[in-house]
């Protein structure tokens, strides 16, 4: 976490006409912010699969409807965004990117955010809560790869171990059709599911890799106000591309049977997808600020996380099995989350070496 602090630090201060106002928090309150982005990301991942596995799990059929509701929501979070910004007075505005720029990658990751989100919500359709949540894990080894090539994020023994073992954790589940079918699923529907789960999971990580890459060479002047401005704008993007689907593919003419025939009935219907669509929004909140205060890598690292607690709440609200090949996959997963956690710690280990030798050079040459 150090190490993450004080690379995003240097990186901001290349700019010497403005002092964003991340460099303005003491390391308490820095601390509190990390806290506060960790835990709207675990609670509001945690909270949107399941949700979304009872959608499908009580009669809900419409992807682009799931697909939807992961960005409806954006409203939401227009108050907590001027809120900030009230308190985030930019000093300088000459160093501001072109507003085509800004929009041109708004409009790009949101439309790859619609697709992303109907990856999911296949993979939903599909899997088991359990099932869907591990195969998410592999997320954390596609951010890897991505963010050696995007975010020049070095790629150690620990972290190729740490790819391998999620890689053959998804791998299990993709081959284990037989034991985990839900009911009235087909073994061709299975590994849809697997596939679009396993996309999905690239495509966001792939999301995430871009996002920092912007914070870095582009928004690298804002404060954390920029954190809520891009959700909005991004989820406007994706909440229009969606609501087009939506409609150009005829589901909507079945959403008024869909609310009558839900197995919890009406209410339930509509507050499974009202929750649903803050969570998402909680959640995004999340990922970005976390990739704002220290990287996409230690965002979809907390991700991974959340990931590890939703099969466990599946399996005590929902009754999902657990058959030994998915207890199996999900000790590799969390292997595979510990390497980099590791790798993480002995990079912190070796910064705090090299600060001790920098503060004793300087010691002796005072003397």
């Amino acid at each position: 976490m150090d190490m993450e602090e004080d690379k995003l630090i240097q990186g901001k201060n290349k700019s010497s006409s403005y002092q964003p106002s991340l460099l303005k928090l003491n390391r308490l309150q820095w601390w509190i912010m990390v806290a506060m982005n960790i835990s709207f990301l675990i609670v509001g991942q945690t909270a949107v699969v399941l949700l979304g596995w009872f959608y499908f799990a009580q009669g809900g059929k419409s992807k682009w409807m799931s697909t939807l509701v992961q960005t409806a929501a954006f409203p939401i979070l227009i108050v907590p965004y001027f809120f900030v910004s009230s308190s985030d007075k930019d000093a300088c505005s000459s160093n501001r990117p072109s507003v085509l720029l800004v929009s041109f990658i708004y409009i790009a990751i949101g439309a790859m955010v619609a697709a992303n989100n109907m990856l999911y919500s296949i993979g939903l359709l599909y899997l088991s809560a359990s099932t869907y949540s591990l195969l998410c894990a592999s997320q954390l080894a596609f951010n890897a790869i991505f963010s050696f090539f995007l975010n020049k994020q070095k790629f150690t023994i620990l972290i190729f171990n740490s790819v391998v073992i999620l890689t053959l954790s998804a791998s299990l589940l993709g081959i284990n059709e037989d034991s985990d079918l839900p009911s009235g699923i087909s073994s061709s529907k299975y590994s849809i599911g697997v596939i679009t789960t396993l996309a999905a999971s690239a495509l966001y990580s792939l999301i995430l890799s871009i996002t920092q890459l912007t914070f870095d060479t582009i928004l690298k002047n804002e404060n954390f106000s920029s954190v809520f401005k891009m959700q909005i704008y991004i989820s406007i993007i994706a909440t229009f591309v969606s609501i087009i689907g939506l409609f150009a593919s005829g589901e909507w003419n079945t959403l008024h049977n869909e609310i009558n025939t839900f197995a919890s009935g009406k209410a339930s219907y509509v507050m499974t997808l009202v929750w649903t669509a803050i969570s998402w929004q909680v959640c995004a909140v999340g990922v970005v600020g976390l990739i704002y205060l220290v990287s996409s890598l230690f965002s979809n690292v907390i991700s991974t996380v959340s990931l590890a607690v939703t099969p466990l709440a599946s399996m005590v609200l929902f009754h999902d099995t657990a058959n030994g090949v998915k207890i199996i996959a999900m000790l590799m997963a969390f292997w595979g989350f510990v390497s980099y956690v590791y790798q993480n710690y002995l990079d912190d280990l070796q910064l705090r070496r090299s600060r001790l030798q920098g503060n004793d050079l300087r010691n002796d040459e005072l003397i």
